[in-house]
């Protein structure tokens, strides 16, 4: 199977949308301090720097989804724990941002959050197998405990 070029393209594709949501939040943070705007009554500093920091953010959290598949395919093995929860976590999130981009943004930005979508859900099932057999043996009890049959 191509599991190993389909976790690479989805590191790729990953780190190319932490580094495009970083550039958006920080050209949204320029635009509301040049403009002077504000909501609510906030500060316009506190709103740029807002925008700033959850760019940062996110962008750092996409960069590491990205990381834990590339590392995936480098290896051609499953990620551990943290790494299938931070993915399964990355493919919530673009599932939640696609539904909500129908309406604000249009359907270009939802079909491509939802092809991030199911390149993040083909990479963590791809490896699934893997791991769900690397597992049995040990859930079984063939760790030689006192279950085991004595030999004759």
């Amino acid at each position: 199977m191509a599991r190993r070029p389909v976790a690479a393209v989805a590191a790729v594709t990953l780190m190319l949308e932490a580094v495009g949501i970083a550039l958006l939040n920080w050209i949204l943070g320029l635009v509301v301090d040049r403009q002077q705007m504000s909501m609510g009554g906030l500060e316009t500093d506190a709103m740029s720097v807002g925008t700033w920091v959850a760019g940062g953010v996110f962008g750092l959290y996409l960069l590491s989804c990205g990381v834990v598949l590339l590392r995936t395919a480098v290896r051609d093995r499953a990620p551990g724990r943290f790494g299938r929860i931070l993915l399964i976590t990355c493919a919530v999130a673009h599932g939640l941002l696609g539904a909500f981009s129908v309406g604000l943004v249009g359907w270009p930005a939802f079909a491509f959050l939802m092809v991030v979508l199911g390149l993040i859900v083909l990479g963590l099932m791809a490896y699934e197998a893997e791991t769900a057999v690397a597992e049995t043996p040990a859930a079984e009890g063939g760790g030689g405990g006192q279950d085991a049959p004595s030999p004759a």
